[in-house]
């Protein structure tokens, strides 16, 4: 097991920011694919973003795109996610994900095989 481990999740005003990282640990690991998805009481998992393996390339689900903004640090493995224009239907359950097989930018769910505990973030109307 690669634990990641997340943090920077808490409350935020519509129309403010947040940061979220995600550090993995592990002196052997080496994450390609890295990305954020969601969880929301009641709804399947959604994806946020995703960055790829060398960092070039990135995806967004649509309702996050021009507002929110991931990036990663090579030498620390960690990907953050700048969150900016919050808006109260971004709370949700952030949950930090990497693989070990896949480097492209993935939403898929099944591309990532490395999860966080997951950090509550809260936008308040």
């Amino acid at each position: 097991q690669v634990p990641l481990v997340e943090s920077g999740g808490g409350l935020v005003q519509a129309g403010g920011s947040l940061s979220l990282s995600c550090a993995a640990a592990g002196r052997s690991f080496t994450p390609l694919a890295m990305g954020w998805f969601r969880q929301i009481p009641g709804k399947e998992r959604e994806p946020v973003a995703a960055i790829s393996w060398h960092g070039s390339n990135t995806y967004y689900v649509d309702s996050v795109k021009g507002r929110f903004t991931i990036s990663r640090d090579f030498d620390k493995n960690t990907v953050v996610l700048q969150m900016n224009s919050a808006k109260p239907e971004d709370t949700a359950v952030y949950v930090c994900a990497t693989s070990t097989t896949t480097v492209n930018a993935s939403g898929k769910s099944r591309d990532y095989n490395y999860w966080g505990q997951g950090i509550q973030v809260t936008v308040s109307s």
